[in-house]
């Protein structure tokens, strides 16, 4: 009798720990170990968010989300705006806009879009491991959707930057459904950078707000030098690795979904997780906005920090009523903006061209640490990066620049079915005697 009470006093002791831990756990410990972000790679959060906002409008002259001041955007600027009716359900809406003051051109996508059944369509166009790319798996929906916008507007896009002297990057931005979007994008035109103009690797930048998991790990480390993912302390999005599909299809009852992988992801061991070829990430280097803490009633001056993480790449759902408003556009470019100011606000004055330099350098290095980590805990078709002092990055971006330009229309719907096979189960999986740019 007395031993079953023991092992009764045990479970109960367990089981209270672990309640005890789950609902302690805030956004904030996902990032307590990372250094902070620097003000000047965080600048164009804010503006991003702007321009994310803007295909929101319907009148971009009298904007229905006036920015609290800062970024004001140009409306004869902007080169191309499409609607859903314009898509035919094929992607969601975007805008192509030209920064001038900045030197960019931005290709900017919305989110999702609740009461269209194509946003869900598009989402639901996929299942666990069907699609291949690049020696890892992405979201075949979300790629599928990436392909037919290239292909939509490859051209345009390359003659915008030769238009300019080829001085201006190429940004990809998207929110929650159009990040998954944009980041696959982004990818596109790295590998293919010559059906864009010959645009090289360095010139390519993606901003995925509130990012959807839509690449294997092997796969959002590769690209951490590319593509930059922006999570609002405890958004739900970026932490789920349920398959997009489930959580849009429950959206109604998100609470509860949440609850249940919260339980199920607390008896699944890292290990498996960081083997699992097919679990799904949210791409490229992380800038995690932190405004609340343990313990602390309200929200506190919001800090960013960054980092290119391979274990613990926000596995934890937070248990918190703030989950699902951290993922709003709108609640993100206000809190970034706060951010960037408080960071201003603490650099006596801008640090010098060598500062900045080495900087970069650190950032290089951090990327290529990131790779050799995924390598030494064999993460599935992960590769180490090339030997030498130039970088991954800088050899991937010459290698790009000398690839032949095409004299005709590139058809991106056509190169993918170039580069993919039927699989047995009737999936498309990478050829294997094609190789990547990168």
């Amino acid at each position: 009798m007395s031993l079953a009470c023991g092992a009764e006093c045990v479970f109960c002791v367990g089981c209270s720990r672990w309640i005890w831990k789950r609902c302690t756990y805030v956004g904030s410990y996902d990032s307590e170990t990372w250094p902070p972000a620097d003000p000047a790679e965080f600048e164009p959060v804010p503006r991003i968010c702007r321009l994310i906002l803007a295909v929101y409008e319907d009148d971009l002259a009298h904007p229905q989300f006036p920015p609290p001041g800062g970024y004001h955007l140009d409306p004869s600027c902007v080169v191309k705006r499409v609607t859903y009716e314009q898509t035919c359900g094929r992607s969601p809406p975007y805008l192509i806009y030209t920064d001038h003051h900045h030197r960019e051109i931005v290709f900017s996508i919305r989110g999702l879009n609740l009461r269209r059944e194509s946003d869900y369509a598009l989402l639901l166009n996929n299942s666990l491991g069907m699609q291949m790319f690049d020696g890892g798996y992405v979201h075949h929906g979300l790629l599928r959707s990436a392909s037919w916008l290239l292909n939509r507007e490859s051209e345009t896009l390359a003659e915008i930057w030769k238009r300019y002297g080829e001085e201006y990057k190429l940004v990809f931005a998207g929110h929650s459904l159009g990040s998954g979007v944009a980041a696959l994008m982004s990818i596109l035109v790295v590998n293919h950078g010559h059906c864009v103009g010959g645009i090289p690797r360095s010139k390519v930048r993606c901003y995925a707000v509130a990012p959807a998991r839509s690449m294997s790990l092997n796969l959002a480390v590769k690209y951490a030098d590319v593509i930059y993912s922006i999570v609002l302390q405890d958004d739900f999005l970026p932490r789920t690795a349920t398959p997009l599909e489930d959580i849009f299809s429950s959206i109604f009852c998100l609470p509860c979904l949440l609850f249940w992988v919260c339980i199920r992801d607390t008896f699944i061991p890292e290990g498996r997780k960081l083997r699992d070829p097919r679990r799904l990430y949210a791409p490229g280097r992380m800038f995690h906005i932190v405004e609340r803490k343990f313990c602390r009633c309200g929200r506190v001056p919001p800090k960013v920090r960054t980092a290119i993480p391979v274990e613990g790449r926000f596995e934890h759902i937070v248990l918190s009523c703030n989950a699902t408003s951290d993922h709003g556009i709108l609640w993100i470019e206000k809190e970034s903006q706060k951010a960037l100011d408080l960071m201003k606000e603490g650099m006596e004055a801008a640090p010098p061209a060598t500062q900045r330099m080495e900087r970069k350098e650190s950032f290089a290095e951090e990327h290529k640490a990131a790779l050799v980590r995924a390598v030494t805990l064999k993460i599935p078709h992960a590769v180490a990066p090339p030997e030498g002092p130039s970088g991954s990055a800088e050899e991937t971006a010459a290698s790009s620049a000398a690839s032949p330009r095409l004299t005709r229309k590139p058809n991106w719907e056509q190169l993918l079915e170039n580069l993919f096979d039927k699989g047995p189960s009737g999936a498309l999986v990478l050829r294997k005697d094609i190789g990547t740019s990168s």
